[in-house]
């Protein structure tokens, strides 16, 4: 039987990052400055990979599939320029838990982005494969390394990267989005809301006419056309590597920085 864009939607709503208690954890446990900072280096640094669309729009037109093309240049269109804005949310946060100026200048995004990574390799760098220069965790690489597959342009890498594509847009539609609302907007932590300049990234993003939304819309559309008996395995491959990558960094970021129940430490330190 041929699986139908029902079932692929509802295997990704059943994987467990879905539903991963990291951003609950982050407001039950009211993290530091520092904690904040380093979640940031490591959640900015995943997202500034997901953007660009590399060769995967020219690969989907050259099978034929310009209609699923233009689908997903629209996404990639629409999140060119969110690295900036994310950058200034983080600072706005950073200085909102610390009650001052941790990041003096929130709109220039280098500046924000090197006091994040000061955070991160602070407080990160012990751990096993921890990349200095980059100031990446082993989980955060390999979450990323998901992405670089958008270079290619065989048929079967191309599948893989619609199954991707579709799994990136649901959980940042139902599980990123709305798991930043809540921690950084819903818990009152930092006396944020939707309306302050600084949280434009948020709100951009976030409900019913929100970016991801439509985002979300467009890659289900895009694999619904060309879901069949063939495609099915490779675009439930590509689905599987995004979520089980996003779910081990979710896990490393949780045990390391907010310590949960789930986890601990030592646990971290070998996954």
């Amino acid at each position: 039987m041929v699986m139908t864009i029902e079932a692929m939607t509802q295997h990704i709503r059943d994987h467990r990052c879905y539903t991963h208690p990291i951003f609950q954890h982050w407001a039950d446990s009211n993290p530091e400055p520092e904690v904040i900072g380093a979640l940031f280096h490591q959640i900015q640094s995943f997202c500034a990979a997901t953007r660009p669309g590399g060769n995967f729009p020219e690969a989907l037109q050259s099978l034929g599939l310009s209609g699923e093309s233009s689908l997903l240049q629209e996404i990639v269109e629409s999140e060119e320029d969110h690295g900036p804005q994310l950058a200034t949310m983080a600072g706005f946060i950073l200085n909102q838990a610390a009650g001052e100026n941790v990041c003096s200048d929130l709109y220039s995004q280098v500046a924000v982005e090197d006091k994040l990574k000061e955070f991160s390799d602070s407080l990160l760098g012990s751990l096993p494969g921890y990349h200095p220069e980059s100031g990446l965790t082993t989980q955060a690489r390999k979450a990323i390394q998901v992405f670089d597959k958008r270079e290619l342009t065989d048929h079967d890498s191309t599948f893989n990267n619609l199954g991707t594509a579709l799994a990136l847009e649901m959980i940042s539609n139902r599980q990123l989005i709305p798991g930043e609302k809540h921690c950084l907007v819903d818990s009152g932590l930092y006396g944020a809301n939707m309306d302050q300049p600084e949280m434009y990234y948020l709100a951009e993003h976030w409900g019913e006419v929100g970016a991801e939304q439509q985002h979300e819309k467009n890659a289900i559309e895009a694999v619904a056309s060309v879901l069949n008996g063939d495609t099915a395995p490779l675009i439930l491959e590509g689905a599987n590597h995004f979520l089980n990558s996003l779910a081990n960094l979710w896990d490393v970021l949780d045990a390391a920085l907010l310590q949960s129940g789930d986890h601990d430490k030592s646990k971290a330190k070998v996954a």
